[in-house]
């Protein structure tokens, strides 16, 4: 669809062209943080654009690397900005998807060690996936501590209690060469306030993958699974009628890349137009998947070309 309104290669569009490539696509992927919301503050006319576009009958679907939240939670937090038309099978999660390659791909016997958030052991837990319990007596070192039995897969998601005897225990689990290694995203950051940034599920990954000498299978964003989640749940869900929008070159559209989605970069969060342009100007062909197919501002450009079919069809 991209050849059909120009080459690839961060097209900037706005008005007419937005409501073209719209009408050309079924179902509309959504990034969450830097798309539509910062942290707990909706985007400018974020929540008007994705009801207008439910309201026109496109799939909408929210892809996020976020696990430290499950689902249940996510939809509150949706309510709470404004997003009121959102409902709990329109989120996908990297928590939420890990859960179910989990338990329907792999069909794990055996419990999972967690290093992440409660919201991801949650997640887990919620489709019956059995967790290792954390039950160290104060001051345990991995010299004395209690390892579980018949670990089977060891999971790495965002963990803001990491500690040294997490990533030691984890490391010795993987040394079993029968347990997986999994990760929900390799988000290297996340940027904060005042220029601060927070380390990603990817550095923590990083850190495992030294230590145990081993790769981890990512479940999210830029993995295709996430798409065949969404695939699996919603049925005639065809790549080229997909729309991916995001804010992150090396996840959003490198998974939209990976996916055969055509892809939208929003302005509104980490990645600027000069880095997509550097990425499309470069040597490295391997990088081709980073570069967006279109361009906007912000989701809120998505207005305009919405009141022009209104206006249309009075």
């Amino acid at each position: 669809m991209a050849g059909a309104f120009g080459l690839k290669g961060c097209q900037k569009i706005r008005g007419p062209q937005i409501r073209n490539l719209l009408e050309a696509k079924d179902c509309i992927l959504l990034d969450c943080d830097g798309v539509i919301w910062h942290g707990e503050t909706a985007v400018t006319g974020a929540a008007k654009a994705v009801s207008s576009l439910i309201r026109r009958g496109k799939n909408v679907v929210f892809v996020t690397n976020n696990c430290t939240r499950p689902r249940e939670s996510y939809v509150h937090k949706f309510y709470r900005l404004g997003f009121t038309d959102v409902m709990l099978e329109q989120i996908f999660s990297s928590s939420y998807c890990s859960a179910l390659y989990l338990r329907d791909v792999v069909k794990v016997r055996g419990q999972v060690y967690v290093m992440g958030c409660d919201g991801l052991r949650v997640e887990l837990e919620g489709a019956g996936v059995s967790c290792v319990e954390e039950a160290d007596e104060p001051g345990a070192t991995i010299y004395d501590c209690a390892l579980a039995p018949d670990v089977k897969a060891v999971l790495v998601g965002h963990d803001d209690k990491l500690t040294f005897l997490k990533l030691a225990k984890a490391s010795c689990y993987l040394r079993d060469p029968d347990c997986l290694f999994l990760a929900t995203d390799n988000d290297p950051w996340h940027p904060l306030s005042g220029g601060r940034i927070l380390p990603g599920s990817g550095s923590l990954t990083a850190a495992l993958e030294v230590s145990s000498g081993r790769k981890a299978t990512v479940i999210g964003k830029p993995s295709r699974f996430m798409f065949e989640c969404i695939s699996s749940q919603f049925s005639g869900v065809e790549p080229a009628k997909c729309l991916m929008i995001g804010d992150r070159l090396e996840t959003d559209m490198l998974f939209g890349s990976n996916c055969g989605l055509d892809t939208m970069l929003t302005l509104t969060g980490v990645s600027q137009l000069e880095d997509a342009h550097e990425y499309r100007d470069g040597d490295l062909a391997a990088n081709r998947g980073l570069v967006p197919d279109y361009v906007v501002d912000s989701i809120a450009d998505f207005l305009p070309a919405f009141e022009e079919v209104d206006e249309q069809s009075d």
